[in-house]
């Protein structure tokens, strides 16, 4: 057996051991996005892709139940991917956990397909009361929704801010560019005063989500201090770029990246570390440049739409 087919044998030993216990108590991930679909059939695509992702890793969806647009889509991938994985191990029940009202449940019908597919639904008694719940997932995902998206996000942002939460890993699912305004703001508001830096993690499709999954289920552990926690989650969003440029491909995994990052770190020589060290800063500009560029040429777009707004505007007075 090559070195490669062993340890490739071995990293899925790791996810099969994984998957098993978290048929008990897995960590799970909180998925806030709209139950609307979006004008651009990628957020759908990718926000499937996430479900799939949530069931390879052995985590477990927390959701407000949905079986529209986004969350649809997430759901719905995770329900296409335990089929598959049922075929692996006996019993594994479906990893949803669906947190609701009861004024949003009674709007669902009860011959909806994906909605009478999830058994663990809990009913909460107010939204306030739902919020709560929801936060007690492990990780959390914001993909593309409106403004009930938007109000989860600036009320999850608060209550870890304010000490109601532990500081535990946010990521931001952004499907192109979709959140490039709110990252801006948030770095803005921070960076005048009247916040702390919320450590969000970004990642822009599905295949970075993995590597981020991947790098939270080496690293993260429940109980840890918030400044401990702050500190990874800095780390973190620092390496990650390193992860994703030494990934080339499907035959190498995180793991294996992490271990080599490790042994330099304990037993490498001076000059290793320090090529290392530049490494990671290298790929962490580039990544920076790369998004910072993508955010140009956005708001280059959103530019003309303002200058076309304006000239139809200045039509219409001429003509009142």
């Amino acid at each position: 057996m090559s070195e490669r087919d062993k340890n490739k044998r071995d990293i899925q030993s790791v996810i099969d051991a994984f998957a098993e216990a978290n048929k008990k108590d897995g960590l799970r991930v909180f998925v806030a996005g709209g139950a609307r679909s979006g004008n651009g059939e990628v957020y759908i695509q990718e926000a499937y892709k996430l479900g799939q992702q949530i069931v390879k890793m052995g985590m477990k969806l927390d959701f407000g139940l949905s079986s529209k647009g986004i969350m649809g889509a997430v759901a719905q991938g995770v329900i296409d991917g335990w089929r598959e994985e049922k075929e692996k191990y006996e019993n594994l029940v479906l990893p949803i956990n669906a947190i609701t009202t009861k004024e949003y449940y009674s709007l669902y019908e009860r011959n909806d397909d994906l909605v009478s597919k999830i058994e663990n639904v809990v009913v909460a008694d107010s939204l306030e009361d739902r919020k709560n719940k929801l936060l007690n997932a492990d990780f959390i995902v914001f993909a593309p929704g409106g403004v009930g998206t938007l109000d989860e996000l600036a009320y999850d942002c608060v209550a870890m801010q304010d000490g109601f939460i532990d500081i535990k890993p946010f990521i931001l699912f952004n499907i192109d560019g979709f959140f490039h305004h709110l990252v801006e703001y948030l770095k803005h508001i921070s960076q005048q005063g009247f916040a702390n830096p919320i450590p969000f993690i970004i990642v822009d499709d599905s295949e970075e989500l993995m590597v981020v999954f991947r790098l939270l289920k080496l690293r993260y552990e429940k109980g840890k201090d918030s400044f401990e926690a702050y500190g990874n989650a800095r780390q973190l969003i620092y390496e990650l770029p390193y992860f994703l440029k030494k990934k080339t491909d499907k035959t190498i995994f995180v793991e294996h990246i992490a271990g080599e990052m490790e042994k330099i770190a304990n037993h490498g020589t001076e000059e290793q570390k320090q090529e290392l060290a530049n490494e990671i800063e290298r790929a962490y500009l580039e990544k920076e440049i790369e998004r910072m560029y993508e955010r140009l040429a956005k708001t280059g777009k959103d530019t003309s739409i303002v200058s076309d707004k304006l000239t139809r505007l200045k039509k219409r007075k001429d003509n009142a």
